[in-house]
C-alpha cells in the first residue's frame, strides 16, 4: 500500500469545508460507500498527479484545490520520466495494489471533481503539458490535430 500520500487520520486536524466538499464530490462520482474511501482515492490519485505535473500548471492547480488536497499534490517530487495516461494508471495500480479497473475508476472519480474545481481552461493547459492518453482520464476525448 502507498504510504506517502496518507497519514494517520487520528492525529490530524478536522478537514476544511472545502476538502469535505471535494470528498463528497469524489464520493458521489465514485459511488464510494464512505468518505474515508473517497479520501483514500483522492490522496492516491493526487499524489500520482503530483509526480507528473510541473510548472505553472502545478502551481495553478494547487491554488484551485483545498489546502489538504493541494498539499498532497505539491509534496510529491515530480518524476524524471513523464508517463502516458495508460502508464500513469498502471503506476497507480502498482503502488496501491488495486486492479487496473479499480484504479481507473478512482482516477476518473478524482479527476472529475478536480476538473470541476479547476475549470476547463486550466485542465486544457494541464492536458497540453502531459503526454498522450491523459485526456481520457479527465473524461475528455483524446483528439489529435489533423495533418
Amino acid at each position: 500500500m502507498i504510504t506517502e500520500a496518507r497519514g494517520p487520520r487520528g492525529s490530524q486536524q478536522p478537514y476544511s469545508t472545502g476538502y469535505e466538499q471535494l470528498l463528497e464530490m469524489v464520493r458521489y462520482e465514485g459511488a464510494y460507500p464512505t468518505r474515508e474511501r473517497a479520501d483514500e482515492a483522492v490522496r492516491l490519485v493526487l499524489a500520482g498527479l503530483g509526480r507528473q505535473l510541473t510548472g505553472d500548471e502545478r502551481v495553478d492547480l494547487a491554488r484551485c484545490l483545498p489546502l489538504e488536497a493541494a498539499r498532497v499534490l505539491t509534496v510529491q517530487i515530480p518524476g524524471s520520466q513523464p508517463l502516458t495516461g495508460w502508464d500513469f494508471a498502471k503506476d497507480i495500480a502498482t503502488r496501491s495494489g488495486a486492479s487496473l479497473a479499480t484504479t481507473r475508476w478512482d482516477i476518473g472519480a478524482v479527476f472529475t471533481a478536480v476538473s470541476a474545481q479547476a475549470g476547463p481552461l486550466l485542465i486544457t493547459r494541464i492536458l497540453h503539458r502531459l503526454p498522450t492518453g491523459w485526456a481520457l482520464l479527465f473524461g475528455r476525448a483524446g483528439l489529435t490535430p489533423a495533418a
